[in-house]
C-alpha cells in the first residue's frame, strides 16, 4: 500500500507538463472543450424541435423540422467523436519520460497503463467541463438564430440535466477507451517507452467491405421513394449518412496506404521518400490527419445539394417559407460547425504526428537533414492525400444522395459553388493546422541543439 501511495504521489507531481510539452495537455483539453460545446449545442438545437415542436399544418412542417434536425445530428456526431478519440490518444501516448520513471520505481506495466488512462481521462474531463461552460456562455448568442419566423429562444436550448450528464458521460467514456487503445502499441519497460516494432497492418478487405457496404447504402436510399411513412424515411436517410461517414473511416487508411506505396516506388527526392515512408509507417495515423477534411467534403455535397433544393423550391404558405429559410440557416450552421472541427482536428493531429515522430526528427536533424526538407516531407505527407480524400469523399456523398436528389441538384451551379467553397475552406484550415504545428517541431528539436 505504501509503495502504491508513493507511486501515486510521484505520478501526481509528474503530471505537470514539462517545458516545451504544454501542448500535450492544452491541445487535448481544448479539443474536448470544442467537441463538448459543439455536441451540446447541436443536441440542444435538435431536441428543441422535439420538445417544443412547431404547430403542425397540412404541409407537415413540424415533421420536416424534426427530420432535418436528425440529419444534422447524424452528420456531425461522428466527426466530433473522431476528434475526441484523436485528442485522447494524443494525451495518452505522450508520457514517455514519466512512464519510464515509474517503471524504474517498480510500478508494473498494468499499473502504469491504468494511471496513464486515468490521467488522460482527467485531461479530457477538464476539457469537457470547459466545453459545458462554453455551451452555457454561447447559448444567448445561439438563441438569437432565427428559426420558424423568430429567434430560437434561450428557454428552448437548455438541455435537460439527464441529457447533459449522458452526453458528458459518453465523452468521458470515449476518452478512457481511446486512451487505452492508444497505449496498445506501446511497450512499457524500465529502460524506456517505445512503440512496438510490428507495423500496423491495413488489409485490402477494408476496401472490399467498404465498397459492398456502399452498394447496400445506395440501395437503402433508393427504398426511400417507396417508404410507407416519414419516420422510415428519416431512419433510412440518417442511417445512410452516418454509415457513409463510417465507410470513409473504414476505407480511407487502405487508400492512403496504396497511394503511398505507389509514391514510394516513384520517389526521386528525399522529401518524397520520407513522406511516403511516413504514411506507410502508420496509414491509420495518416488517415486521422485528413479524416476531418474527408467528413467536411462529405458534408459539403449534402449542404450544396440542400441549398440548391431550397433555392429551386417555391413556398406555398408562410410556414413553408419559414421552412425554406430555416433550411438555409441550418446548412450554414452545419458548414460552420464542420469548419470548427476541421480546424481543431488539424491542430491536434499535426501536433500528435510531430510528437509521435520526435525521435525520428531528432535523428534526421543530427544526421544533417535540413529543416526545410523535414518541413517539405511533412507538408507532402499531409497535403498529398488531400486531393484523393476530398474527391473520394465528395464522390461517395454524391453517390449516396443521388437516389433522393438526382444529378440535376448535385451538379446545380449553386451546389457546385458551395461544394467548391467548402472544400477550399477546409483545405485552407488543414494547411493552417500544418503551419501552426511548426513550433511543436521546433520544441521537439530544441534539446538536440541545446
Amino acid at each position: 500500500m505504501n509503495k502504491l501511495r508513493a507511486t501515486l504521489s510521484i505520478f501526481w507531481m509528474m503530471s505537470r507538463p514539462a517545458p516545451g510539452n504544454k501542448a500535450v495537455v492544452a491541445l487535448p483539453a481544448t479539443a474536448f472543450a470544442m467537441v463538448t460545446a459543439l455536441l451540446l449545442i447541436v443536441l440542444a438545437g435538435a431536441l428543441s424541435f422535439f420538445l417544443h415542436p412547431v404547430e403542425e399544418d397540412i404541409y407537415g412542417t413540424a415533421g420536416a423540422y424534426q427530420m432535418l434536425a436528425l440529419v444534422a445530428v447524424s452528420l456531425m456526431v461522428l466527426p466530433m467523436l473522431t476528434l475526441g478519440g484523436s485528442a485522447a490518444r494524443l494525451s495518452a501516448r505522450r508520457r514517455d519520460e514519466r512512464l519510464s520513471t515509474l517503471r524504474l520505481m517498480g510500478a508494473t506495466p498494468a499499473l502504469v497503463g491504468v494511471l496513464t488512462v486515468v490521467e488522460s481521462t482527467l485531461v479530457a474531463l477538464l476539457g469537457i467541463l470547459a466545453g459545458i461552460a462554453v455551451y452555457a456562455a454561447a447559448l444567448p448568442a445561439v438563441a438569437l438564430i432565427p428559426f420558424q419566423g423568430g429567434p430560437l429562444g434561450l428557454s428552448n436550448l437548455w438541455l435537460p440535466p439527464g441529457v447533459l450528464l449522458l452526453a458528458a458521460g459518453a465523452l468521458v467514456l470515449l476518452a478512457a477507451v481511446s486512451a487505452a487503445v492508444g497505449l496498445r502499441q506501446v511497450v512499457l519497460s524500465p529502460l524506456g517507452v517505445r512503440t512496438r516494432q510490428k507495423a500496423p497492418t491495413v488489409h485490402w478487405l477494408r476496401l472490399a467491405l467498404g465498397a459492398g457496404a456502399a452498394v447496400l447504402l445506395y440501395l437503402a436510399m433508393t427504398a426511400t421513394s417507396g417508404a410507407a411513412s416519414l419516420a422510415i424515411v428519416v431512419v433510412i436517410v440518417c442511417g445512410t449518412l452516418a454509415g457513409g461517414l463510417a465507410l470513409l473511416n473504414l476505407m480511407g487508411p487502405f487508400v492512403l496506404k496504396w497511394l503511398a506505396g505507389r509514391g514510394l516506388r516513384r520517389a526521386q527526392t528525399p522529401e518524397k521518400l520520407l513522406s511516403a515512408r511516413t504514411i506507410l509507417e502508420s496509414p491509420k495515423a495518416a488517415w486521422r490527419q485528413v479524416s476531418s477534411l474527408s467528413m467536411t467534403s462529405f458534408v459539403a455535397v449534402v449542404a450544396g445539394t440542400g441549398l440548391a433544393l431550397v433555392s429551386g423550391a417555391g413556398a406555398g404558405s408562410a410556414s413553408e417559407a419559414n421552412l425554406l429559410n430555416d433550411m438555409r440557416t441550418g446548412v450554414l450552421i452545419t458548414v460552420v460547425a464542420s469548419f470548427l472541427l476541421v480546424a481543431a482536428s488539424a491542430g491536434v493531429n499535426q501536433a500528435a504526428a510531430v510528437l509521435d515522430r520526435r525521435d525520428l526528427y531528432v535523428s534526421l536533424d543530427r544526421l544533417g537533414m535540413p529543416r526545410s526538407v523535414m518541413e517539405a516531407a511533412r507538408r507532402r505527407s499531409l497535403m498529398w492525400p488531400v486531393r484523393t480524400v476530398t474527391v473520394g469523399s465528395a464522390a461517395l456523398s454524391a453517390l449516396l444522395i443521388f437516389p433522393v436528389t438526382g444529378s440535376a441538384l448535385i451538379f446545380a451551379p449553386l451546389s457546385l459553388v458551395v461544394i467548391a467553397g467548402v472544400l477550399a475552406g477546409g483545405i485552407g484550415l488543414v494547411w493552417l493546422g500544418l503551419a501552426a504545428s511548426k513550433p511543436v517541431l521546433d520544441a521537439a528539436l530544441a534539446p538536440a541543439h541545446g
